[in-house]
């Protein structure tokens, strides 16, 4: 935002501020959100490559497709266990995963 225009919202009583601060995140907060985004990212891209379904992979993990789709999505219900489970099913290597989180 610009500078004069913080200004003059903070002039008319208005807080200004970012999305870290409204949801009260910290640095580990935003470093797990973006972590889990390229996690996704990268579960779609193999699933895809693979010519595979969400509901193909989410039956080869024992789940459901829906709950792939949130895998996808990045969504906060869904465990780094399962992004993991889903990636090695995938065939993604330690490596890759690595890479993949930075």
């Amino acid at each position: 935002m610009e500078a004069e225009k913080k200004k003059k919202l903070q002039s008319k009583g208005w807080v200004v501020g970012d999305v870290d601060e409204f949801l009260d995140l910290d640095q580990a907060d935003l470093e797990i959100i973006d972590m889990k985004l390229a996690l996704a990212d990268i579960i779609v891209q193999k699933r895809k490559a693979q010519k595979m379904t969400q509901a193909k992979l989410a039956e080869a993990l024992g789940s459901s497709q829906s709950r792939i789709a949130k895998v996808e999505h990045g969504d906060p219900s869904v465990s780094l266990e399962l992004m993991m489970k889903a990636l090695i099913g995938l065939g993604s290597s330690r490596q890759e995963i690595g890479r993949a989180i930075g």
